[in-house]
């Protein structure tokens, strides 16, 4: 089983200096080759991996298409069997690999998997960007084992098992080549943000398995390429997510999931304002004309097979959080 650790940079030298000699260190196994998939750098991040990692294989893509369209155009270049997409702030532990082959390898029905993912800069939290796997709930808005909206939890190994998920972190995630290119890999629309989210849901839709694994650890250190508290990820989250829905929810029961989502977008547009984070309330109203100007669009997107998912047993995390005060996936 061949596999290829698929690292996304963009001008990403000073995290490819500090976070390659962990993935090179660990990942020394016959079957692994390493991959840089560069989206159009103007540093020297390139010079840098020919220099100092001269064996590592380097894929150039000729524009910076973001996350969504740079391993689209990456992967058409590399030659494996299982890729893991990796971003270039992740620190890998030793044996990280092991239980994930062993996943592949034991259960052809598992197509994507995500190791436990805590936060580089504090190891006794679980990190925002998949923590230990990821569902949403019945109006799309994604939560983690470990993370509900910014509510972090601390790794206390309550998290240390397998189990089947809704959907994988794109920051670390493995999935079958030919289950990538059979769903035309990410939707390029996406540009970068929840296109991992619409990829599991249409590996759910075709009956594959998406899982976390547990005993396999990475430290994530979480918005370096856009910051956390960025409006362009608040645009881009909020609008991803309902051509998400458009695109995976089944027909009979769109129509109402959409107009509920639409007011729940309006009320956190007025919660920011009162935050006085009018920045985040612009980014919605932003990201609902996209949506408008783009729903037509992302509706002939849509697959004749999406059914139901099992992320209906949480109805509007919204609800549980905000207005219920569930703070632990635990609690929900």
């Amino acid at each position: 089983m061949k596999i290829a650790l698929v690292i996304l940079n963009w001008n990403g030298k000073g995290l490819l200096e500090k976070f390659l000699p962990s993935i090179v260190k660990f990942s020394a196994l016959p079957t692994v080759e390493i991959v840089i998939a560069d989206n159009a750098s103007t540093d020297d991040s390139i010079e840098f991996i020919k220099r100092n990692y001269p064996s590592l294989k380097i894929v150039q893509n000729k524009k910076n298409g973001g996350y969504a369209k740079g391993y689209n155009d990456a992967l058409k270049n590399v030659d494996a069997d299982i890729y893991a997409l990796i971003n270039s702030d992740i620190e890998v532990t030793e044996d990280w690999l092991n239980p994930i082959i062993k996943t592949f390898k034991n259960e052809p029905k598992t197509a994507i998997i995500q190791p436990k993912i805590v936060d580089f800069k504090n190891k006794e939290l679980f990190e925002y960007a998949g923590a230990a796997g990821g569902f949403v709930d019945k109006y799309g808005y994604p939560y983690c084992r470990g993370r509900i909206f910014s509510e972090l939890e601390k790794d206390t190994n309550q998290f240390n098992d397998s189990t089947e998920i809704f959907w994988a972190s794109g920051a670390c995630l493995f999935i079958r080549s030919n289950v990538f290119h059979s769903l035309q890999g990410f939707d390029e629309d996406y540009f970068a943000h929840q296109e991992e989210i619409d990829l599991c849901w249409r590996a759910f839709n075709l009956n594959y398995t998406i899982k976390y694994i547990g005993n396999s650890t990475v430290y994530h250190v979480g918005g370096a390429t856009l910051k956390e508290e960025s409006p362009r990820k608040s645009f881009l989250n909020f609008r991803n997510s309902l051509f998400t829905l458009v695109k995976n929810v089944p027909k009979k029961m769109l129509f109402g999931i959409i107009l509920t989502r639409l007011i729940l977008d309006g009320i956190a547009a007025i919660k920011f304002l009162f935050e006085l984070r009018p920045v985040h309330t612009f980014a919605i109203l932003k990201a609902h004309f996209s949506f408008y100007y783009n729903v037509i669009k992302m509706y002939k997107k849509r697959s004749d097979i999406a059914k139901k998912p099992n992320y209906f047993t949480i109805n509007s995390i919204v609800y549980s959080h905000f207005i219920a005060g569930k703070k632990k996936y635990s609690d929900l």
